[in-house]
Formats: structure tokens, sequence, C-alpha cells
């Protein structure tokens, strides 16, 4: 009985040899080796060193070109305005004087059904801080228009500095 079970390994043994043996079954088994991996992951690693830092400021300039474009529209706004009334909103009607009818001040005869911007809302800036809006202006002689940027206050540099219709 024990010749058998002996015989039997034997001959599973021999079979495995053979199997093992035929071209490509080596490469079904193939795997990355953990040097290998550590190589890649070191890689990627260095990789995203250089490119995070590049990637984080771009939110800020996104939203620093999104106040240039509303503060373009706004005053493509207010020039319809002007078309449509003979006059800029002043400084205490503010913006939205251009989405709604002005309640105080030179209330205009001729103010468009519906407003002239939109969003049926006053805008605010990328930074959700009102734009500032002055007419007569002390840059421009109509009005001024402006974003106290990514701080809020006046002046600045970089992501805090003001944007404005005037530069």
């Amino acid at each position: 009985m024990m010749n058998l079970q002996v015989m039997k390994k034997k001959r599973y043994l021999e079979i495995f040899k053979k199997v093992c043996q035929l071209p490509g079954y080596y490469q079904k088994f193939k795997a990355f080796t953990l040097i290998e991996l550590m190589v890649v992951i070191v890689i990627l690693g260095i990789l995203a060193a250089f490119v995070v830092p590049r990637i984080s400021k771009r939110p800020e300039d996104a939203r620093v070109i999104k106040a240039k474009v509303e503060i373009s529209s706004i005053g493509q706004a207010l020039e319809l305005y002007y078309l449509d009334t003979g006059m800029y909103p002043t400084t205490d009607q503010g913006l939205s004087a251009l989405v709604e009818r002005p309640g105080t001040g030179d209330i205009p005869a001729n103010w468009r059904e519906g407003g002239y911007l939109s969003k049926r809302k006053a805008p605010v800036d990328p930074w959700g801080n009102p734009y500032v809006y002055i007419s007569p202006g002390f840059q421009n002689e109509d009005y001024d228009l402006y974003s106290l940027g990514k701080d809020g206050g006046e002046g600045g540099e970089g992501y805090d500095a003001d944007i404005t219709n005037w530069e």
C-alpha cells in the first residue's frame, strides 16, 4: 500500500515537472518584485513634489481670471443700462440697480424689465465679497468697478491685489 502512494506521488511530480516546462507557464505567474514597486513609488513621489505645488496655485489664478471676466461683463451691463436710461446707477443704488428697478435717487423711466444681469441678483466676486461700485468714479469719469481681491481689503499684492476696471 505504501508503495502505491509513493508511486502516485512520483507520478504527480513527473507530470508537474512536464507542465512547468511548457512554454509560457512561468509567464502566467510573473509579478513585480518589491524593489521594482519601490522604484515606481519613489518616481511617483518625485513627480508629485513638482506637480502639486503648481496645481495648488491654479484655483487662485482661476478666481482672479473669473473676477476680471465678471468685471468686464458687469461693465457691459452698465453700458446697456446707460443706453436705456441715459445715466449710470448712482453709488447708493449700486449694482443691484442692474437686477431690480432702483427705488432711490434718480429712478430711470426706461429701465428694462428683467434687469441687465442674467443671475437676477447683485454680483459678488469669486471670494464672496460684493464688487465695489462708485459712480461717478475716481479713476474713470463714469464709474469705478473693482473687486478687493482675496483678502477683501484695499490694495494688496498678488492674489490680495484689487482687480479693477481701469487697469
